[in-house]
């Protein structure tokens, strides 16, 4: 054999064998390689379900004290931090003009008094000579049957008589509107009295002051707060939890809080409240959960983690939440059929704390899925189970 021809043997042998490993990675390890999966089996589990969200500190009972009408701040004698008992004096408005008004308003009242007191003896002299023009008539009528007096003279006291009776109606009715005047002149003065008291604002709670938001010599408008007061006791967390994972919320639910302040301590709670109007934007529902034990140094809009627990299903058909793909509308997993991909529709449940959802349609027990892929599957996608995809 001649050199050309066993050179041209040996680049054949080393062109096949190349040609060989090539084909051997295109079809393992390159494009046309299977997708390398890792599988688990659908097992009956017991599932520990929980809900999870976001909270902030408030106030369940707040108070923004403020005064009733427009003025200046006279006066604030407390400030953030303080604790205040129910009627203490907080702040206090200038009255400018309402105390002159109080005294005129006064005045009013006991001049409306006296008008009272002058109807009222208008009305005795009226029903005095109303009765005595009335006996006049009375006797002169008598007479006038016995022809001891004229006619016109028996038809002049009967119109005195009338007229009396016509004074004294006259005169109650007097009475009855200088009493209503009184009356009214007194309820400006007490409506005054009122507005006065109404400069002074005070705590309507034992509680905390929270807020200290305007100053002597600044102008309030009517219902702006100077000052806003908290009942400590009623501080609750004010949680959102994500709306697609909101099933089974419901009052009563045991609450594990983790304050943004004290990231190593657990605090037990409870759902107090669900409020009935849910954020469409976030898409979250809204709960409060109050603390079992509310520990102290607690502040306005701390941001904590609350965690739900919801009851336990037993025995369910659970596969790792991390199989459960969508396709379109349709909830599903891929299972590995004959080496190639097949998806398959599933009704799914409750998902556990643990990372695990229940099914309960399309499944049975020991049934394979695909759990993590390599790449994205599609029908017929040629597969190839592994231990781990690292």
């Amino acid at each position: 054999m001649s050199f050309a021809t066993r050179r041209n043997l040996v680049l054949g042998t080393f062109a096949v064998a190349f040609l060989a490993a090539f084909g051997w990675i295109v079809a393992t390890q390159g494009p046309l390689a299977p997708v390398k999966v890792t599988l688990d089996a659908a097992r009956e589990a017991r599932l520990e379900r929980s809900l999870f969200g976001i909270a902030t500190v408030e106030a369940r009972r707040s108070h923004n004290i403020g005064p009733t009408f427009a003025g200046r701040v006279a006066r604030v004698v407390v400030d953030q931090g303080d604790v205040v008992k129910a009627g203490q004096l907080l702040a206090e408005m200038e009255p400018v003009d309402l105390d002159a008004r109080i005294a005129a308003s006064a005045a009013a009242a006991a001049s409306a008094a006296q008008r009272v007191q002058s109807a009222e003896a208008a009305l005795a002299e009226a029903e005095s000579r109303a009765k005595l023009a009335q006996h006049s008539a009375e006797r002169y009528a008598d007479l006038r049957k016995k022809n001891f007096v004229s006619q016109e003279a028996a038809d002049a006291k009967a119109h005195e008589a009338a007229a009396a009776q016509a004074a004294r109606a006259a005169a109650a009715a007097a009475l009855a509107a200088a009493r209503d005047d009184a009356r009214r002149a007194q309820a400006e003065l007490a409506g005054a009295g009122k507005n006065r008291e109404n400069l002074r604002l005070v705590s309507p709670v034992d509680g905390i002051v929270v807020a200290r938001l305007a100053e002597p010599g600044s102008t309030i408008v009517a219902g702006q707060a100077v000052v806003q007061v908290i009942d400590p006791s009623s501080l609750w967390l004010r949680v959102r939890i994500d709306q697609g994972r909101s099933q089974g919320l419901a009052v009563g639910l045991p609450a594990e809080i983790v304050l943004r302040s004290r990231p190593d301590e657990r605090f037990a709670g409870r759902v107090e409240r669900l409020d009935w109007n849910g954020d469409s934007i976030t898409e979250e529902r809204i709960a409060n959960v109050v603390f079992d034990l509310r520990p102290d140094g607690l502040a306005i809009g701390e941001l904590a983690e609350v965690t739900l627990r919801l009851p336990a299903i037993e025995q369910a058909l659970a596969i790792p939440l991390a199989a459960l793909q969508r396709r379109g509308a349709q909830s599903g997993v891929w299972q590995v059929v004959e080496g190639r991909a097949r998806f398959a529709p599933v009704t799914a449940g409750a998902i556990s704390a643990n990372g695990f959802v229940e099914i309960r349609e399309g499944l049975a027990a020991g049934d394979a899925v695909i759990v993590h892929s390599a790449k994205a599957l599609s029908d017929g996608t040629r597969v190839k189970p592994v231990e781990s995809l690292r």
